[in-house]
């Protein structure tokens, strides 16, 4: 694995801050987080912001096909020869923001559901796992690497500040099981702060599954909303179009008090609170 610095240096390219550039400089680490990512031979990796291979390389030689999102041109060029000197030939790269990409599209011709890998960018990490969320169905988990805060709030419980949108949602249809801490130092440019690596094993359904699932991720992010103001306030001020007795009447037929704030609930609060909102507005 050439290093970052002089792969860019030689094709005379910059990391870009705006696309949260930092690449992994570290072949040992990739390894370590392909090796602890449990990875089968017949499987098909969806991989976002695959950047300068690092995980592409070492995961393309132990799994069926890789799927490659870059949203950079030109760093979609510089993999493009990566992969050739490495000898991979299993590997489609697709020159697209991840936001942007109709998962389901990328990856019919698929074997099985997708395992996803990734350094995901602060930036829009959120976004990312919303995207995830709802294309479970084809999404068996994901291990992706985070600034350390946000993995925090992945896993936070209720009554947190780190608990929030995110972590409902994911806490509604999924396990989440922290794999690796990894330093600043082994990143380039290296970034403030360290990472986690996180695997996210998505449940088709959840346990206890919501009446309207997509209401009920309307009712979570209303309630984080204004997540200062009561949920009362919060969901009355929001985009669902309810009025304060509704809500009132809402949260106290859900046993809820209307003077608690979102961050107290805990996911099974929340799936009560979407169930009864949505029977009380039919």
């Amino acid at each position: 694995m050439t290093s970052p610095r002089t792969l860019l240096s030689a094709w005379n390219l910059h990391p870009k801050k705006q696309l949260g550039q930092n690449f992994l400089s570290d072949p040992s680490t990739a390894r370590m987080i392909i090796e602890r990512a449990a990875l089968d031979p017949g499987d098909t990796v969806l991989e976002i912001g695959s950047g300068l291979g690092a995980l592409t390389i070492p995961a393309a030689m132990q799994v069926a096909r890789v799927i490659a999102v870059e949203t950079d041109r030109k760093i979609a060029e510089l993999l493009k020869t990566e992969l050739l000197a490495a000898g991979t030939d299993n590997v489609t790269i697709v020159r697209d923001s991840i936001l942007d990409v109709d998962i389901e599209e990328v990856t019919q011709d698929a074997a099985g559901k997708l395992v996803v890998i990734g350094n995901l960018p602060y930036n829009i990490s959120s976004q990312i796992l919303v995207k995830l969320i709802k294309a479970r169905p084809v999404v068996d988990r994901a291990i992706l690497m985070f600034q350390k805060e946000l993995a925090e709030r992945l896993v936070a419980k209720p009554g947190s500040k780190a608990y929030g949108r995110i972590t409902v949602m994911l806490a509604y249809c999924s396990r989440i099981k922290s794999l690796a801490t990894i330093k600043a130092r082994m990143f380039f440019p290296r970034p403030k702060v360290d990472s986690a690596v996180i695997e996210i094993q998505f449940r088709e359904y959840a346990s206890e599954p919501a009446d309207d699932e997509k209401y009920l991720f309307k009712v979570i992010k209303a309630a984080f909303g204004k997540r200062r103001k009561t949920l009362k306030n919060a969901l009355s001020q929001s985009q669902l179009g309810i009025d304060g007795p509704t809500a009132e009447k809402a949260l106290v037929t859900a046993a809820i008090d209307p003077v608690r704030r979102a961050e107290t609930l805990s996911v099974d609060e929340f799936v009560r609170l979407g169930n009864t909102l949505g029977k009380l507005i039919r």
